[in-house]
């Protein structure tokens, strides 16, 4: 066999590989095909979800603006619960996509595996072919042409071959870079698959909280308007107690604010107490609140008392209240150690903050979070920003589901049960709870 024919065969050889493959990977193209129908129709059946979780939405914020009655409360509890299913219906459905995504990229890295097998053959037995076939270094074949037209064909078809070498080459890399992606990207799902999987457990909880608090409000009210009516009567005038209370031994603290100590106002230190998500939707509701962050009550009493926050008198109100469904996520406005955490609906009563978390942030200041349905850290625990404290709800003094959410200086707070005080012996006086002197107080929209 001359070098011309040696040369022409391999050129075949390599240049057949790829129609080889191609046919190989028929099967794995209809199967991503059906995957991929499978991740089209999930697309729509979560559009329409969604669409469903929308439209509740406005039934609730509709139900918000009427008199507060024992129906429009649980009312407002049941549209909550179908809202809540319907977003487990989304995650679940996101769940699939994501392992049908997993299953894409699966095949992916099959047919690429099999690329590189084949590309690494081809270049194996190609080269295989010249070393068994006893042919001659190119600058010898040239010598011994008889013409030079013979001479120039044997240097083309030499350049062919190197061509087709390099191409393969070529190939064998680029398929080992999409390999590497693919094998990231299917890395990446499975994260998006825990992250999930951890999203629907805490909408399941959201589920529980919600429907144990439509549970309480039924029995309390024995499903009597007339019974709901008298709870909120009697809960104002706990709370205007409770509050005159604090008053009278905010003046007993022996405690000094140094504002020189506190974070510069407008820093932005603080994140809402809520995931992205929730704050993304009051975006979309700001009509509703007048605000674009779900706030139905703000700080202090006066334009001024919100714009500068060592201002409080006692008179007005010392945190702000983001409105939020019963279960959900509750979240660190910036990383801490947990002070202390307490329940105040556990003295018979008192009507005050609830199930609550303080933690100290080590800036001169704390963050207060309170009427929660359930609390999932403990005293001295640390936590990061963004770290899921519990589930919002509405217990101690609320007539509807908010955050309570406080922020004070360090220096003038302690934690403490309300009896320890001289002149303290009804109401909440066994409750454990922070207390601050006047100053202490600070607007929360000034660091956040």
């Amino acid at each position: 066999m001359t070098r011309a024919s040696s040369v022409r065969l391999l050129l075949i050889f390599i240049f057949s590989t790829g129609i080889v493959f191609g046919t190989h990977s028929l099967a794995r193209a209809d199967s991503a095909t059906d995957i991929q129908s499978k991740i089209d129709a999930n697309k729509q059946q979560r559009a329409a979800l969604e669409a469903e979780i929308a439209a509740f939405q406005k039934q609730l914020d509709a139900i918000g603006t009427k008199k507060n009655t024992l129906q429009s409360a649980v009312s407002s509890l049941a549209l909550a619960q179908k809202q809540l299913t319907t977003q487990i219906q989304v995650t679940q459905n996101k769940i699939s996509s994501a392992n049908l995504q997993i299953q894409q990229l699966s095949l992916s890295i099959g047919d690429k595996e099999d690329s590189i097998d084949t590309d690494k053959s081809a270049i194996a037995k190609a080269l295989q072919s010249i070393e068994e076939g006893g042919q001659v270094p190119l600058i010898v074949g040239l010598v011994s042409s008889d013409s030079f037209g013979e001479a120039w064909q044997v240097i083309d078809e030499a350049a062919q071959f190197n061509r087709a070498l390099s191409s393969n080459i070529n190939d064998l890399r680029s398929a080992r870079i999409v390999l590497s992606t693919n094998r990231d990207q299917v890395a990446t799902e499975k994260a998006k698959l825990v992250t999930l999987q951890n999203d629907l457990t805490l909408q399941k909880r959201s589920v529980d909280a919600n429907k144990t608090a439509q549970q309480q409000l039924l029995t309390q009210t024995k499903n009597q308007e007339a019974n709901y009516q008298a709870l909120i009567v009697q809960k104002i005038a706990a709370e205007k107690a409770f509050e005159q209370e604090l008053v009278n031994l905010q003046g007993q603290l022996n405690l000094i604010v140094h504002p020189g100590l506190l974070p510069k106002v407008g820093t932005g230190v603080l994140s809402w107490p809520f995931p992205n998500a929730f704050m993304s939707n009051c975006v979309q509701r700001s009509s509703v609140f007048g605000n674009s962050f779900c706030i139905s009550q703000y700080f202090g009493n006066t334009p001024f008392s919100t714009a500068n926050p060592q201002v409080y008198n006692g008179g007005g109100h010392n945190a702000i209240d983001i409105a939020a469904p019963i279960g959900t996520a509750v979240t660190a406005a910036l990383s801490g150690t947990v002070l202390d955490t307490g329940n105040t609906d556990l003295v018979k009563g008192c009507y005050s903050f609830g199930k609550w978390v303080m933690i100290q942030h080590g800036n001169g200041i704390n963050t207060l979070y309170s009427h929660l349905s359930s609390i999932d850290v403990a005293r001295g625990q640390t936590v990061a920003t963004g770290q899921i404290l519990g589930l919002s709800g509405m217990t101690g003094y609320a007539t509807g589901p908010h955050l309570h959410f406080g922020v004070y200086a360090t220096e003038g707070t302690k934690i403490m049960r309300l009896r320890d005080f001289r002149g303290t012996a009804k109401g909440c006086a066994d409750a454990t709870m922070p207390v601050a002197i006047l100053s202490a107080y600070l607007n929360p929209l000034s660091y956040l």
